[in-house]
């Protein structure tokens, strides 16, 4: 028959037209976002190890992070991205074997001028040497209460 397809469309169309509307009217009411989106990045920096693994994993090298040794932990002292080259493709989330690098649900990420646009997480100063001085003695002491823990065992073992 002529006109199938034409009527088909137009049931279509009007099936569409009396049912709920979907658009919000953004800046005035904002709609929940998915666990699962992209948005700006998020960086627990108490959990973070500066171990590199998401600089590495980031395919456009946005992610550049500076990092000190502070006796036999490594500190993190700055993590900038480069959002303007980001793909958001969650690489570097993945990587992140402690979870300390997370997407937000936030979407204002938008800025007018391009200086501006660089997410900066981390920049603190490098550590004093009084501060290296005490991260040393302190993890020296852990070390000789946890020789005396052990030898105290091995005694305790002994005699039993």
């Amino acid at each position: 028959m002529f006109g199938k397809g034409l009527i088909k469309g137009l049931e279509i169309t009007w099936g569409w037209l009396f049912r709920k509307k979907v658009t919000v009217e953004y800046p005035d009411k904002k709609i929940v976002m998915s666990p699962r989106y992209h948005g700006r990045f998020e960086l627990d920096q108490d959990k973070c190890i500066a171990c590199g693994l998401c600089a590495n994993a980031c395919p456009n090298k946005v992610i550049q992070l500076e990092k000190t040794k502070l006796g036999k932990k490594q500190i993190l002292l700055k993590y900038v991205m480069r959002i303007e080259y980001c793909l958001f493709c969650g690489y570097c989330v993945e990587a992140c074997n402690k979870d300390a690098l997370k997407f937000s649900s936030v979407i204002d990420m938008n800025q007018y001028f391009r200086d501006k646009v660089r997410l900066t997480l981390v920049d603190r100063p490098a550590p004093t040497p009084e501060e290296i001085a005490a991260a040393e003695a302190e993890e020296a002491a852990k070390a000789a209460a946890a020789q005396a823990a052990a030898a105290k065992a091995k005694a305790k073992g002994e005699e039993g």
